[in-house]
Order: C-alpha cells, then structure tokens, then sequence
C-alpha cells in the first residue's frame, strides 16, 4: 500500500511546512501540493494530479479533512469515488482512515450526518415559506422598483436623461430599471382596449 500525500493553504503566504511533515512523519512517500488556492475553488491542479496518480490499493492522506474537500457534501463525494477505484483514505488530524472498517464507519456517520443536516435545513425553508405564505408574505426578494420609483424615472427618460442616471436618480440598478421598462411594456401591450 503505497500512502500518497495531498497538502493544501489558501494564501501564499501561508506555509506547508507543517502539513508537509505531518504527511512525511505518516509515510507519505509522494505528496502533492496546492499553494494560494481556497478549498472553495473547483479548480486545484494538486488536487487533480494527485486524485490521476493514485492507483488501486494506494491510500490519499490528509493532514485535515478540510484541506480535500470544499464541503462536507464535495468531501463525501471524493472520498466515494477513491473507494469505487480502490482508493483509501486517511485524515490525519481526526484519525479516519477508511482502509480500516472503523475508519469506514465513522466516514458514514459523516455523511449521514451531513444528510440529516441538509434534510433537517429544507424541512426548516418550507414551513418557513409556508408560515410566511399564511401570514400573506411571499418568498423572495422584494421588488426593487417600486411603482412610484418607476414613475419617477419615467419622467426623467421623458426629461431626456438615459437609462443610467434615470436609475441613479430614483437609486436604483440600470438593469432592474430595464426590467422594469420590459415587464411594464410586456404588460401594455397585452392588455387590449375594451
């Protein structure tokens, strides 16, 4: 079992040094690094040639679980594809390590966790939005350009002024004025004269 490293910081100036030898002092006969790059970004070469160099029987590890993963959802997902080609994976700091049947079992209760959580946060969204629907409020954003501010920047279009300062003027975007102009035309015009 070969034991590939994966260390990553999110600035530049911060160092691997610490990562580095946690992974070494574990085995890790390769490590792969990102440096300057959040664990919120798709894109992380380390990450990607790491994840290509790993072969059937080889471990990943990590000196903490949120160095791999940019959430616990992307976490789980990785590691599910590491496992479908033969991939362990250990974490250092929190002492998981899914070659083991232990380390296995504690992954899962993470990822059922994190699936009671995101359950538990839609159940919350929709009798919110349903609470609020019973009361006579919607969900969503309110409405920007209020009939009065459409009002006020028809009259400065009227007086000459372009769709940039009519919004400025009543303190509003140009594209929600636009929207507005779109949506009160599309209007008129299906409205027929009785």
């Amino acid at each position: 079992m070969t034991l590939i490293g994966y260390a990553r910081v999110s600035t530049i100036e911060q160092d691997l040094a610490l990562q580095l030898d946690a992974l070494r002092a574990a085995g890790a006969t390769r490590i792969f690094e990102d440096r300057g790059v959040s664990g919120a970004r798709t894109e992380r070469p380390g990450l990607n040639a790491a994840l290509s160099f790993l072969r059937d029987g080889d471990t990943l590890v990590v000196w903490k679980l949120d160095r791999l993963g940019r959430s616990m959802t992307h976490l789980l997902q990785t590691v599910a594809e590491l496992e479908e080609r033969g991939v362990g994976f250990r974490s250092l700091t929190e002492n998981i390590d899914t070659t083991t049947s232990g380390g296995r079992l504690v992954f899962h209760l993470f990822g059922a966790l994190a699936q009671f959580e995101r359950d538990l946060i839609r159940e919350r969204t929709r009798a919110g939005l349903q609470a609020a629907e019973e009361r006579g409020r919607r969900g969503g954003r309110q409405v920007v350009v209020t009939p009065d501010k459409l009002a006020k920047a028809r009259q400065h279009l009227a007086a000459g002024l372009n769709v940039r300062e009519a919004a400025a003027r009543v303190k509003i975007g140009k594209t929600a004025l636009y929207e507005a102009l779109r949506a009160e035309k599309a209007t008129t015009s299906t409205v027929k004269p009785t």
